[in-house]
């Protein structure tokens, strides 16, 4: 969980005490700053409390998809690292077995003792064979020069990829620091929530937490049946494809809201939807922003069980379409994956994946 600083005590008196009240109540859905700090004031109603939770989740919830796109392309740069890494052991190794080799040659030079070609010839019992001798060793050199020039490339191939691996550890440094970044406004922001939500009572909360679909504590049974009721007598999916996404969502009712997830046991939106098609064979990428373009965009009026519907201007929330105006999501920390109607947040549009 984040840290949060605690906020120096000042006493306020008469007008400004005043003021500081009347800002409190009015800048109630945007008290929570970049960290998530920010505390209710204790008139609200628990409309008014629903309202500014709703307001957190859903910057949350931007913060989780931006989470999410770093932690793919520090996944992506971790792996292009460790490739690198391996093809520079690789050239390594074969640079050291050619250095072996340049070493045998120059010591076989070195024992020879090195001597002038016209006197190896004075000195030899057997000009014939020493001529001879004297082709192969010429021959021997340009494979020994060749040998040279093959170690001096290789040098320079692994400064390459050692120059290249460099790149690829600062970009991976970056992705980090910046994970940690969203991570620290997405504690923070549900911090915020969980404390508004405490100043509720208990059956204020089930009544919210409730509202817009199946409840937290509803079953998996009954919310398939649910769903599948409020969908009959609409249209298939459009193809099997489709429709294995769909039974994917279904066999997921319940399980947990975890940011960052997933699967198979909990998902945030994106994840759910991620999980849905990877379980029909297709391949969708990690966020809202980029699932949003992955297939060919259709109107509200054209849904069909499988689309991908999307919420929010900023394209931060998905869920599943499964007809009749019903969605199967993963909604935020206070409900499960369950089944809603896509009307109780902004629509902002839908894609068909296949």
């Amino acid at each position: 969980m984040a840290a949060h600083r605690k906020p120096s005590q000042r006493s306020l008196g008469g007008n400004t005490a005043r003021t500081a009240a009347t800002i409190a109540l009015a800048g109630a859905a945007t008290a929570t700053g970049f960290d998530g700090t920010g505390h209710a004031d204790p008139q609200l109603s628990p409309a008014q409390v629903k309202a500014k939770v709703d307001k957190l989740y859903e910057e949350a919830e931007v913060a989780t998809e931006k989470y999410n796109g770093a932690k793919e392309k520090a996944d992506q740069a971790e792996e292009r690292l460790n490739a690198l890494r391996d093809e520079a052991a690789r050239k390594e190794d074969r640079l050291n077995s050619a250095r072996d080799t340049l070493g045998s040659i120059a010591a076989a030079q070195y024992r020879s003792g090195g001597l002038d070609p016209a006197l190896q010839l004075a000195l030899s019992d057997d000009p014939d064979q020493y001529l001879d001798g004297a082709a192969f060793a010429e021959r021997a050199g340009s494979r020994q020069a060749a040998a040279v020039a093959s170690v001096r490339k290789q040098l320079r191939e692994i400064e390459q990829l050692r120059g290249a691996a460099h790149v690829e550890l600062a970009s991976l440094k970056s992705r980090q620091s910046e994970l940690k970044r969203h991570k620290k406004t997405i504690n923070g922001k549900l911090d915020a929530a969980r404390r508004l939500m405490s100043q509720l009572s208990a059956d204020q909360r089930a009544r919210l937490g409730e509202s817009g679909g199946v409840g937290q504590h509803a079953s998996r049974s009954s919310a398939r049946d649910l769903a599948q009721a409020s969908s009959s007598g609409t249209v298939a999916a459009p193809n099997s494809r489709a429709a294995a996404a769909v039974a994917y969502a279904y066999e997921k009712l319940g399980s947990p809201y975890v940011w960052g997830a997933t699967g198979p046991d909990a998902f945030d939106c994106s994840g759910l939807a991620q999980a849905a098609y990877r379980s029909a064979g297709i391949s969708l990428p990690r966020t809202t922003y980029a699932q949003i373009n992955a297939g060919r965009r259709v109107s509200r009026s054209e849904l069909l069980p499988g689309d991908l519907v999307f919420f929010y201007s900023g394209i931060s929330h998905v869920g599943i379409y499964v007809g009749n105006g019903m969605m199967i999501h993963a909604p935020n920390p206070t409900a499960p994956v369950r089944v809603a109607p896509i009307d109780e947040m902004p629509f902002a549009g839908a894609t068909r994946v296949v």
